[in-house]
């Protein structure tokens, strides 16, 4: 007769290594009066100056924003490329990676369209006059957006995801095993590295006192 066995005994036969680590960390970049459609019509009229809050002011806004990001990758003379369909964007990140001569920078701009909250200008009727209005109201629509990838002596490999339309919302995505995986060379520990994880370590309860050690603070500091 076979009896039964839990999980827990199972991997307590096969787990070689253990590790409590952050894994990857998303961080959402805006300006939080600039969410609403009421905070963005302030904006326009109080902080910039004109009269009616409109959409045609963001579209020109926009362009600028868009030759920003192609002068920056020129002048840098950084790739910026298209993401195909289905493309897988980490892949791409680590053939730069493994071309890349620095100790940090960017390694290439990837720009992809992707569905995403706007603010635009919308016609309304008054139903008492009959008159027609502009009026802001949030919507869905696809989107370009451009994926700064780059690499930190600290931290490895991150990105910066920025919306090229107006307020130009970003995310920052860190990983915290690139982080250990930095640090643990730093110190001179010998592992062995997957793609999102570490398989052995030669000292592991360093590399968990490291890994403790990517905290608020950390993340906070300049």
């Amino acid at each position: 007769m076979k009896i039964a066995r839990n999980v827990a005994e199972v991997l307590d036969e096969h787990v070689t290594l253990e590790l409590e680590s952050i894994d990857r960390l998303f961080l959402n970049l805006y300006v939080p009066m600039l969410q609403t459609e009421g905070g963005i019509a302030w904006y326009w009229r109080h902080h910039r100056g004109y009269q009616f809050a409109s959409s045609s002011l963001m579209g020109s806004m926009t362009e600028a924003f868009v030759r920003r990001v192609k002068a920056f990758a020129e002048r840098e003379g950084v790739n910026l490329i298209t993401f195909r369909k289905g493309q897988r964007k980490e892949d791409i990140a680590h053939e730069y990676l493994e071309r890349f001569e620095g100790e940090q920078g960017v390694l290439f701009i990837g720009k992809a369209q992707e569905k995403t909250s706007v603010v635009r200008t919308e016609r309304r009727t008054n139903p008492r006059t009959g008159q027609s209005y502009a009026w802001l109201a949030k919507s869905s629509c696809p989107v370009n957006h451009y994926y700064f990838y780059c690499v930190d002596r600290d931290f490895g490999l991150f990105f910066i995801k920025f919306c090229s339309y107006f307020p130009y919302n970003a995310r920052l995505c860190c990983n915290g095993h690139e982080y250990l995986k930095c640090q643990l060379t730093r110190h001179g520990i010998a592992f062995e590295a997957l793609d999102n994880s570490i398989v052995s370590c030669a000292d592991p309860s360093r590399m968990q006192k490291l890994a403790d050690a990517l905290d608020e603070k950390k993340l906070d500091a300049p």
